[in-house]
């Protein structure tokens, strides 16, 4: 059986328990990913968005074990907060309230199981779900009495309006396109595509990329979409915002390198910060 085979491969769902609790008594970190199912226009899986940041942090174990640093990975959360694709088949909606409970039960879990730091980190971009995850770290962090993170982008932390200085956020600085890309690329477009290409090529339609033209959008239009629902089906009806179609492996392969090692080191950072 190889990894792409597993349901949870490399995750804690795979170890013992007593390898789990040596883990946690080892000072482990642990990683989590998260996610929703929810279209990805024609040609990608209702799964990217927690498939992306999964296969992601599997290289972020390896790097940090390189470095020095244990860790182990919590199965990624795919019920989460939807609005942008809730008109859309195969959509998930979850309360935002009961996303975070059950977001801190689990960390309440983790804490109780001996492990003291935890990095979340988001493959979705729906404000109201992110928002979810810091406010589910902050809310555990204060109850438990562990250090618990939203890891995430700089820009996102600030389009939530969350201040970067937040004792529950770590900043990582991504891969930033070179020149800009001339459409926004926010969703299933060019960057999330591409990223695909190299971690699950099997799972991209790839017959459809040539026949997808690009969805560009005025600041204006974005906002009408961000609503979400019909709003974004009517202005969307592909479900796709961005040039997928000009998605390249080799892209993908530099930004997922690019993206894995600014996590590494902003881990890193945090680590090495309380030790000293």
């Amino acid at each position: 059986m190889t990894t792409g085979d597993r349901v949870f491969a490399d995750t804690m769902a795979e170890l013992t328990w007593n390898e789990a609790e040596l883990a946690a008594k080892r000072g482990a970190v642990v990683l989590w990913a998260f996610g929703v199912v929810e279209q990805h226009g024609p040609h990608l899986p209702t799964g990217t968005d927690f498939l992306l940041p999964s296969a992601r942090l599997r290289r972020v174990k390896k790097t940090l074990s390189e470095r020095g640093i244990e860790s182990v990975i919590v199965p990624p959360y795919y019920w989460g907060v939807n609005h942008s694709s809730a008109s859309f088949p195969a959509s998930f909606k979850v309360r935002p309230e009961i996303m975070i409970e059950l977001v801190c039960d689990v960390l309440s879990s983790l804490a109780g199981d001996g492990f003291r730091r935890v990095f979340c980190v988001t493959g979705h971009g729906d404000a109201t779900h992110n928002r979810a995850i810091h406010t589910a770290a902050k809310r555990s962090a204060e109850k438990e009495g562990i250090d618990i993170s939203f890891l995430a982008e700089e820009g996102l932390i600030k389009r939530l309006q969350i201040d970067i200085a937040d004792p529950n956020v770590t900043i990582y600085r991504g891969p930033q396109a070179s020149p800009p890309p001339k459409f926004p690329d926010i969703h299933a477009g060019r960057g999330e595509t591409a990223a695909m290409l190299e971690f699950f090529p099997d799972l991209v339609r790839h017959q459809k990329l040539a026949d997808l033209n690009p969805v560009d959008f005025t600041m204006e239009q974005l906002t009408e979409w961000r609503r979400g629902y019909d709003f974004s089906r009517r202005l969307t009806p592909l479900g796709y915002v961005g040039n997928p179609s000009q998605a390249r492996l080799d892209d993908g392969i530099r930004d997922n390198e690019a993206t894995v090692l600014a996590m590494v080191n902003a881990i890193e950072a945090r680590v090495r910060a309380s030790a000293a």
